[in-house]
């Protein structure tokens, strides 16, 4: 067997990994590695325009499938544009291994040319951030990243001098089987007895649902029915728990809409499972409070508990259900239950008026229709911001679609890039963009990704030029916008120069033939829709001081605005409801 350099150790390791492409931007201290990739082919290079777009790609493609995926960028400025797609890839707790390749070894630490040091720049954003400074710590050091990324979700980087990529491997190296999956944890007896004491006990048991019932569906539904408990959701709780959900109260917090933060109020025992909630402000503090995680560095950091239960919630689930004792009393729930139908009544209105002949177009429109014609499988990549809002009221999930935004770390521009990575796991898979025209603007080079590698996704832009969140954030505040306003192109001719399908919309009544022709289209496609930017309707008790990133940080009111389909789950619900 002929002798392997660093550079090719490093990428065979990766492909046993399950890593099937590297996304990233080449540069001298990289070549090592990227030439290493054009002589394997169990990995591809992924040319990307910013490294930023490699790092929000590679989280995506984990958070898709499940499996470890990967990025690089070159020294200095190379990989220090990844850092925030990797902030958000860990805050997501997506499995990416970064390589940040470094200066020459011989001249760390003199104030080389582009020098910069990633131990220190990627510490905060990573669960391991280690450096090879020489070919000895492979391929152990390797493998060691990979397992914290893989073992506790989450970012790991490497950073690697690119003489050091050159050199010549060990010959005798201890390659150990690579961790490629986790576990599942299954809490300790005493807390199972616990818990179980305390739904036994609690008349009104409410459940509140985040992204950790992920794959539990069938046991949060089973557990709901057997103490009659309404669920309601965070936004990232929504694509995993919303579907076939005859408890359904809808979401909370700032976006939220129905009744989901009555049910968490005047309730006697609320469980939170698998959710990292951050804003406390919609969290009760006068009823008994349980959370179930599988991090425990996540347990109590959000409001008091009364019990704090670590392990999987689908494990969890497991345990308890079997034990906790049955209840026919439905009073509960079915009142929570009128109550988010009567809320959604209130408030479908927002979409649904005259929304055929309104201009500029009602973003709440664009996503209705959106939502009806996209893939019963599509995967929505969503810009921060106002399309957050529309994502949340309007995409109707069903445990097939896949909604993906930077939902955490809450990064502008994130929607392109994340639909890069989601495209490349299947070609034949629909995947949309949602972007807002600021977001796509500050990334909207890498929309020549989308053309190079003929990626058929779908961007539907709502074009109301101006930076919509920030704007209502400054309009809460008292203040006149100020600074958000975007003198935009004509971003469907952008597309066309590029050389990809770009249309306009700028009346309500060709919305559907547009989406139409761009879904049926089969390379990279925009739709450039022209929307309204006063769409969203503000309740007068909101007061200056109560708006901040997303979260009510002195009220328990949240934005009004219309629902989509879930007026319809809601009121279908309402008639399953047993009549005496």
């Amino acid at each position: 067997m002929a002798k392997q350099n660093v550079a090719e150790q490093f990428v065979d390791i990766l492909a046993r990994a399950g890593v099937k492409r590297l996304y990233g931007v080449v540069g001298d201290s990289l070549n090592p590695v990227v030439d290493a990739i054009r002589r394997n082919s169990a990995i591809d290079w992924i040319h990307v325009r910013h490294e930023e777009t490699a790092a929000f790609a590679a989280g995506a493609e984990a958070q898709i499938t499940g499996s470890l995926a990967a990025c690089a960028g070159s020294c200095g400025p190379g990989n220090l544009h990844l850092i925030n797609g990797l902030y958000d890839a860990h805050r997501s707790m997506a499995p990416v291994l970064a390589l940040a390749s470094h200066i020459p070894s011989s001249e760390i630490g003199l104030g080389y040319f582009q020098e910069t040091h990633p131990e220190l720049l990627f510490q905060e954003c990573s669960h391991y951030n280690e450096m090879i400074s020489n070919p000895e710590q492979m391929p152990r050091l390797l493998q060691t990243a990979i397992q914290h990324a893989i073992g506790r979700g989450g970012v790991s980087v490497v950073s690697m001098p690119g003489d050091i990529a050159s050199k010549q491997a060990p010959e005798k190296t201890v390659e150990h089987a690579l961790v490629t999956s986790r576990p599942t944890v299954r809490p300790g007896d005493d807390e199972i007895d616990k818990l179980c004491r305390m739904v036994d006990e609690a008349k009104r048991v409410t459940l509140f649902c985040g992204s950790g019932t992920a794959g539990a569906h069938a046991e949060v539904m089973e557990f709901a029915e057997k103490v009659k408990s309404p669920v309601g959701h965070a936004l990232r709780g929504k694509e995993w728990i919303q579907y076939d959900n005859p408890y359904d109260v809808g979401m909370s917090g700032l976006l939220g809409y129905g009744a989901a933060y009555e049910a968490t109020h005047e309730c006697d025992l609320l469980i939170l499972l698998g959710t990292d909630f951050p804003y406390n402000a919609f969290l009760p503090d006068d009823v008994k409070i349980v959370q179930v995680d599988v991090r425990p560095e996540h347990l109590g950091r959000r409001s008091k508990l009364d019990l704090a239960v670590w392990g999987d919630v689908r494990e969890t689930l497991r345990c308890l259900t079997p034990r906790v004792q049955p209840r026919g009393d439905r009073e509960f729930l079915d009142r929570m239950l009128k109550k988010h139908a009567d809320a959604l009544e209130g408030v479908v209105k927002a979409y649904t008026r005259k929304v055929e002949k309104h201009t500029p177009i009602h973003p709440e429109y664009v996503a209705s229709v959106l939502d009806e014609m996209a893939d019963q499988d599509a995967v929505f990549t969503v810009d921060t911001g106002m399309n957050n809002v529309w994502a949340a009221r309007y995409l109707t999930p069903n445990g097939k679609r896949r909604v993906i935004g930077s939902f955490s770390h809450g990064s502008m521009a994130n929607a392109l890039p994340q639909a890069i990575g989601a495209q490349f796991t299947d070609r034949n898979r629909q995947v949309v963009a949602m972007s807002g025209d600021g977001g796509f603007s500050m990334l909207m080079g890498d929309f020549l990704t989308l053309v190079q590698y003929d990626l058929p996704v779908k961007v539907v832009l709502f074009n109301n030029s101006s930076l919509g969140m920030v704007e209502l954030e400054m309009m809460v505040g008292g203040l006149p916008a100020y600074g958000t306003a975007n003198k935009n192109p004509d971003f469907a001719a952008v597309a066309r120069a590029c050389g990809a399908y770009g249309v306009r919309v700028e009346k309500p009544k060709q919305l559907q033939s547009a989406l139409k022709d761009a879904f049926k289209h089969k390379g990279p496609a925009l739709v450039d829709v022209v929307t309204d930017p006063n769409a969203l309707s503000i309740p007068p008790k909101i007061k200056a001081d109560m708006v901040t990133g997303f979260a009510l940080s002195a009220s328990k009111v949240v934005l009004d605005g219309g629902v989509g389909r879930m007026l319809q789950m809601a009121r279908s619900n309402l008639r399953n409801v047993p009549r005496p």
